[in-house]
């Protein structure tokens, strides 16, 4: 049952009763990604300009890091898109029972 609130209507709603986090997670997820990628292929140049052996370390580290980052990026927004979901389900049972 989806809100008939439009998304900028639900972005200045200063009762804070409709969420547009669902909306935007991709949207997020997608800018996570990209700052994630960035942070790793710094890593990956540091590592290159420093000589042989961090070298092989930044080729090893950087998409070990990459990978973690991402996981534990996607976790997090996993677990705050559920708790959205908790909350707007138990409004709908409240509102359900009040009526």
């Amino acid at each position: 049952m989806a809100s008939r609130k439009g998304f900028f209507a639900k972005l200045f709603d200063l009762s804070f009763s409709e969420f547009i986090a669902i909306q935007i997670a991709g949207v997020l997820y997608g800018i996570g990604i990209l700052f994630i990628g960035l942070a790793a292929l710094l890593i990956l140049f540091a590592g290159l300009r420093g000589g042989p052996l961090p070298a092989i370390g930044a080729l090893i580290l950087a998409p070990l890091v990459f990978m973690l980052n991402i996981i534990f990026f996607r976790i997090t927004l996993e677990a705050f898109i559920s708790s959205i979901r908790t909350a707007e389900n138990t409004g709908r049972i409240a509102n359900s029972i009040n009526r």
